[in-house]
């Protein structure tokens, strides 16, 4: 997977996987203060088993000329995020 273009202005993640060009909407994007880190979550709008958007959520430098995406593997930090998503959930569904 490689990072082509990556436009928060635009909400657009652009990468090329498996030798595809993907473009995947920009969802949300946040900081963390715990561990001093930047996040973006972003879909290709295609639906999952259960019907619901597929979300993928990677870290990344917002400070660096070239964005690279990381995967996320710490426990805690997948923990955390999953804690954001079910909080941008639930405030969507009370709207």
């Amino acid at each position: 997977m490689r990072l082509m273009r990556f436009d928060v202005d635009n909400e657009k993640i652009v990468i090329e996987k498996e030798n595809e060009v993907v473009e995947y909407d920009i969802l949300f994007t946040f900081d963390c203060e715990a561990n001093k880190k930047s996040y973006v979550g972003y879909s290709d709008n295609e639906l999952a088993a259960n019907g619901r958007k597929t979300i993928y959520v990677s870290s990344y430098n917002p400070l660096s000329k070239e964005v690279e995406l990381e995967d996320i593997t710490d426990p805690k930090e997948l923990e955390m995020i999953q804690n954001v998503l079910n909080k941008i959930d639930s405030e969507a569904t009370d709207n």
